[in-house]
Parts: structure tokens; C-alpha cells; sequence
């Protein structure tokens, strides 16, 4: 069983940048390429709940205009997780999991942190 997940995007430098981390500290990680498998209802209220932060920092700003999403749809934990299930490419990238904790790997350094604790 891997000692963390990381849900991951290839093209994102940020979530590359976590998987060197994991790598550098030799961390056995279960990766989700969440483009391809994204999290169901399930997983995202595990990470909600395990997360550090605001659930409303796993949103994405990027085109909510074009989607018709407010700020208002993303203010619950129920509303962050109807906004993720309809357009899983919101996802803030990468997001970190070990144990009891979850992590937005912005900055890099909170993966670091959070692997090597």
C-alpha cells in the first residue's frame, strides 16, 4: 500500500514538481491522474475533511464565467463537491494526501512538508 496519494496532472508544473519531491524522499505514492479517473463524491469529501484549508481552495478559478459558476456555488463543502463532479478539471493541482492530512502542493514546499513529517 502506498504511503500517500497524489492526485496528479502531467502537464501542470506544479504537480510534476510534487512527484519529484515524492520521488526525491522516496515516498511510495499511489498517483491519480484525475483528468482520467476523477475523484467520485466519496473521495472528495475524504479530502475535504482531511485538507488544511478552506474546501473552497480546491476549486480552480479559471473559466467560471464560461461554465456559469459563482462564488457562491463553491461557498459549502456540498457546493465545492457538485462544482468537482461537473467539471473534474477544476481540481486545484496537485493535491496531496498522507494519512490523516491533505494538501494543495502549492508551494512545493507544503508537499515536502507534508511527505517528510
Amino acid at each position: 500500500m502506498a504511503d500517500a496519494t497524489i492526485y496528479h496532472n502531467p502537464r501542470c508544473t506544479k504537480s510534476r514538481q510534487a512527484m519529484q519531491v515524492a520521488a526525491e524522499l522516496g515516498t511510495d505514492v499511489e498517483v491519480v491522474k484525475y483528468l482520467d479517473t476523477p475523484p467520485d463524491e466519496a473521495t472528495l469529501r475524504s479530502i475535504i475533511a482531511r485538507l488544511d484549508e478552506p474546501s473552497t481552495d480546491l476549486v480552480r478559478r479559471d473559466g467560471w464565467a464560461d461554465l456559469g459558476i459563482s462564488a457562491a456555488d463553491v461557498a459549502t463543502d456540498d457546493g465545492v463537491v457538485a462544482v468537482l463532479l461537473a467539471h473534474p478539471a477544476l481540481l486545484q493541482r496537485p493535491i496531496v494526501v498522507k494519512g490523516d492530512r491533505a494538501v494543495i502542493g502549492r508551494p512545493t514546499e507544503r508537499v515536502t512538508e507534508l511527505l517528510g513529517g
